[in-house]
Parts: structure tokens; C-alpha cells; sequence
């Protein structure tokens, strides 16, 4: 006899709070770190990215029915490849940081919007609506990303404090790390607001025989 979605013990609000976890510590490492370098930056991403594609991954079997499996799927299998491409200690470097980033930006923004257009229309709203706005928020990050500031630098100086240099990658990181703060406020409150159960379609009485 097959498991109804309701009866299920996990659902998409525990796939929200696991994908707010580890952005907000993704945030953290960034804003409390000096250092925002493309080695800090890809560090803090792949592993960010490993343990959200891990999220989706179980979210697939513990989560999502058969015929939901497709975009948790791809955005599991685009997160870890990104996750792995950052986590090669020699390839960490401006360029890699800019490509790997805009690239799983791009995709996981477009993958998820259209998943949650597409459940919106089918009148799967209880994880629609947040998909969207994280779809949404994933490609202007990497639209962001795409501005030619991949080679600026400003030299400024603060009194008793020395000179410094901001550099684009300094901005960048600030960047992804400020994406996952906003991710992670915003997966968090809809993790533990109050939502309506979605109706569940009536079972027949051949298949309640089966």
C-alpha cells in the first residue's frame, strides 16, 4: 500500500529550515572572516553547496513523491558538482570563484523558479511562493556576478587604521555571503510559519483493496 505525502515523516518545511542551516552558517563564515578571498570564498561556498545538494538529494526519497523528484533532482546534481569543482584546493582561485558561482547561480535560479511556477500551476502553493522568491534571488546573484568587476580595485586609506585595497573578489564574496543571509532569514521564516494542508486526493476503493 503506498504512503500517502501526509502521512510522510518529513515534508518541504524541513527542506527549507536544513537549506536555511547551512546558509546562515555560510553567512556566518563570510561576515565574521577578514579574509575575503577567492580561497575563502570557494571554501565557504563548497561547502555550502555540498551539504545543500546533500539536502536535496535525501529530500527526493524522504520528501517528494515520484513524480516531484525531477527539480529537487537537478538542483542536487548541479550543487554538489559545483560543491566539488570549488572544493579543489589548486583550481581556488578569482576566475574559478566568478565561474563556478555565476554558473550554479544561473542554473539552481532557473531550475527552482521553474520548478515552483510549474507547481503553482498544478496547485502545489504550500512550497510554491518561496521557490519563486529563492529562484528569483539565486539568478540576480548571479546576474550580480556578471558585472565586469572582476578585476577592480580601489585604493583608500582610513586614519590610524593604514591603506587598504577593495578588490571585485573582496565584493563578490561579500556578495554571495549577503545572498545567504538573505536565504537563510527567509528559508527560516517559512520553515516555521503556519501553513494550510494541501488536500489530499481520495483513494479509490480498488486501490484501498490493493
Amino acid at each position: 500500500m503506498t504512503t500517502s505525502s501526509s502521512a510522510r515523516v518529513f515534508d518541504e518545511r524541513h527542506v527549507q529550515l536544513a537549506r536555511a542551516f547551512f546558509a546562515a552558517l555560510a553567512a556566518a563564515m563570510i561576515t565574521f572572516s577578514g579574509d575575503h578571498s577567492a580561497v575563502l570564498g570557494l571554501s565557504v561556498f563548497s561547502g555550502f553547496a555540498l551539504a545543500t545538494g546533500l539536502v536535496f538529494g535525501l529530500a527526493m526519497w524522504l520528501v517528494f513523491p515520484a513524480g516531484r523528484r525531477t527539480v529537487p533532482a537537478l538542483l542536487g546534481a548541479v550543487s554538489i558538482l559545483a560543491g566539488l569543482v570549488a572544493s579543489v584546493g589548486a583550481w581556488r582561485t578569482t576566475s574559478v570563484f566568478f565561474g563556478v558561482v555565476v554558473a550554479w547561480a544561473l542554473l539552481t535560479g532557473l531550475i527552482e523558479l521553474i520548478g515552483a511556477i510549474r507547481d503553482r500551476k498544478a496547485g502545489r502553493t504550500a512550497g510554491a511562493r518561496d521557490g519563486v522568491l529563492i529562484g528569483i534571488l539565486t539568478l540576480v546573484l548571479g546576474a550580480a556576478l556578471l558585472l565586469p568587476f572582476q578585476q577592480y580595485a580601489l585604493d583608500y586609506s582610513i586614519t590610524g587604521a593604514g591603506s587598504f585595497t577593495l578588490t571585485g573578489i573582496t565584493i563578490a564574496v561579500g556578495l554571495f555571503g549577503g545572498y545567504a543571509a538573505v536565504v537563510a532569514v527567509f528559508l527560516a521564516i517559512a520553515g516555521f510559519s503556519p501553513r494550510r494542508t494541501e488536500p489530499v486526493p481520495a483513494v479509490s476503493s480498488e486501490e484501498a483493496a490493493s
